[in-house]
């Protein structure tokens, strides 16, 4: 199983301050992210130098909220804390490995 963290709002600031870091904003009764899941945790495992996590947005609405999550499931691409870009929707895995890529 891959190491993908579970982001809070306490913690969130301080995970995604330094490097790449792709950020899955959720929900527990979403389809599509249900079938994104696997698909992160295969890229969790193979990219280096990347770190994965995941933000259930019933659970951290404040979160959301901020950083303007309307729809899930939304994959944010951060570098050094900054957004660099970001996805709507479930993508296959070639789409997503060439979508965290971008930010190396």
């Amino acid at each position: 199983m891959a190491n993908i963290e579970h982001l809070t709002e306490e913690n969130f600031e301080s995970t995604v301050k330094t490097g790449v870091t792709v950020v899955d904003f959720y929900a527990e009764w979403c389809g599509p992210c249900r079938m994104l899941s696997p698909i992160l945790e295969e890229l969790a495992q193979e990219e280096t130098g990347v770190r994965f996590a995941k933000v259930d947005v019933d659970g951290a609405q404040k979160l959301a909220t901020n950083h303007q999550v309307t729809s899930v499931p939304t994959i944010v691409l951060y570098k050094d804390g900054k957004e660099v870009d970001r996805v709507l929707g479930l993508r296959d895995k070639d789409a997503l490995k060439s979508f965290v890529s971008s930010a190396k």
